[in-house]
C-alpha cells in the first residue's frame, strides 16, 4: 500500500523495522517449528523488505528448545544483500557457541543482541542473576563480539512494568540503557515485555532518555497485551526514534511473565507507519503473505488485525472481479 502524503513534523521520515519474530516470537510460541519453515519465514521476511531480521538465539536447548537449531538455520538462509541477521547472546556461552558456528561452518555473524532488565526480580526469573550482575557478563559479550568487527544491540525488559515488582521506576530504566550504549551497543531497545505501558508511560519513559541520549540510539519493543502497542509507537516516534521492533503474525509473548501476549505485529506497525508517510521499504502485501505462511504452520491465524482485514479485502476484490465482464467495468449480478 502507498504511503500517505509525508510525516507530520518531529517524526522520523524513514523508520526502521526491526524483526523479532523469527527469534523472540517463535521462541515463545507452544511447540517448535521446523528448521525448513523457519528458514523459509526468514526469507520471506527478507523478500517483504525487512533489513533487520533477528533470526536465533545461541542459548541452552534445555531452557528454549526452540532455538537449539539456530546454527542450522543460519546456515541454510539464502542472504539477501543489505540484510542484516542478529542473534541473541546472552552469555560467555552463547557467544563461543556463536564463534565456533563462523569459525567452523564459515557462516557469518554479523551482529549480536543481549538484555538486561529493568526490575530485579525479572532479571532473577529470567537470567538467574541480579541486574548488575548481567550487565558484568554482557560487557564481557559485548568486548569479545567488538573485537570480531560484531555489532551489537541491546535491549533493556519491563521497562514499562514487571509481572512481579508492579511501576518500574523511569531512572532505572535509564540506567540500564545507559549501562548497554557504554559497553558498546550502537542501539538500545526498551521494551514493554508485559504490554502494561500507555501513550503517556511511553512519553515519561522517552522523555528521560532522550534528555541525555540521542534518540537515533534508541528503539522501541511493545507488546500488545493491553492493546495499546500502536499508539504507544506513535508515542516514542513523537521523540524522533527511528526504530522499532515488530513480530510478524504477532508472534510470541514472554514466558516469565504471566499473560502477556505476543509482541505487536509487524503489519500493524507497517500500516500505521505508512499511513503516518514514513518510509519502511517494506511491501505491506508480501508482508501479510509471510504472516499467513507461519500462521498456517503454527495452525492457527495470526494476530494481527491489519492482516487479517487486508486478507478480507483481498477475498472481495478477488470475488468482484470474477463477476466483472472481460473488457468491460460492468459488474455481474
Amino acid at each position: 500500500m502507498p504511503l500517505s502524503g509525508r510525516p507530520p513534523a518531529g517524526l522520523p521520515a524513514r523508520v526502521r523495522v526491526v524483526e523479532v519474530g523469527p527469534r523472540d516470537g517463535l521462541q515463545n510460541e507452544p511447540g517448535k517449528i521446523d528448521t525448513a519453515t523457519r528458514v523459509a519465514l526468514i526469507e520471506r521476511l527478507a523478500a517483504a523488505g525487512l533489513r533487520m531480521i533477528e533470526s536465533g538465539a545461541f542459548v541452552s536447548p534445555k531452557w528454549v528448545p526452540q532455538m537449539a537449531d539456530t546454527a542450522e538455520v543460519l546456515a541454510r538462509v539464502r542472504r539477501t544483500p543489505g540484510v542484516r541477521y542478529p542473534v541473541l547472546v546472552p552469555n560467555r556461552q552463547g557467544f563461543d557457541a556463536a564463534l565456533q558456528v563462523q569459525q567452523q561452518r564459515g557462516v557469518p555473524i554479523e551482529e549480536i543482541a543481549v538484555f538486561s532488565a529493568a526490575s530485579e526480580t525479572f532479571s532473577q526469573k529470567n537470567t538467574h542473576c541480579t541486574i548488575a550482575e548481567g550487565l558484568a557478563r554482557f560487557a564481557e559479550v559485548a568486548r569479545l563480539a567488538l573485537e570480531q568487527g560484531w555489532r551489537v544491540r541491546g535491549y533493556v525488559s519491563v521497562a514499562f512494568g514487571c509481572p512481579y515488582e508492579g511501576a518500574v521506576a523511569v531512572d532505572r530504566v535509564h540506567t540500564v540503557t545507559r549501562a548497554l550504549l557504554d559497553m558498546g551497543c550502537y542501539e538500545v531497545s526498551i521494551g514493554d515485555t508485559t504490554g502494561v505501558a500507555t501513550a503517556g508511560a511511553v512519553r515519561r519513559v522517552y522523555e528521560r532518555l532522550c534528555a541525555t541520549i540521542p534518540p537515533q540510539q534508541l528503539a522501541g519493543h511493545f507488546h500488545d497485551t493491553w492493546g495499546q502497542a500502536t499508539a504507544n509507537a506513535l508515542a516514542m516516534l513523537e521523540f524522533g526514534v527511528p526504530a522499532l521492533d515488530a513480530s510478524v503474525a504477532g508472534l510470541g509473548g514472554c514466558p516469565y511473565s504471566p499473560g502477556a501476549t505476543g509482541n505487536v505485529a509487524t503489519e500493524d506497525i507497517v500500516y500505521l507507519l505508512h499511513g503516518l508517510g514514513i518510509e519502511t521499504g517494506i511491501d505491506l502485501d508480501a508482508l501479510i503473505d509471510a504472516g499467513a505462511f507461519i500462521g498456517d504452520a503454527l495452525g492457527r491465524p495470526g494476530a494481527s488485525r491489519v492482516a487479517n482485514a487486508r486478507r478480507a479485502q483481498r477475498a472481495r476484490e478477488r470475488e468482484l472481479a470474477a463477476h466483472r465482464p472481460a473488457g468491460t467495468g460492468a459488474w455481474r449480478a
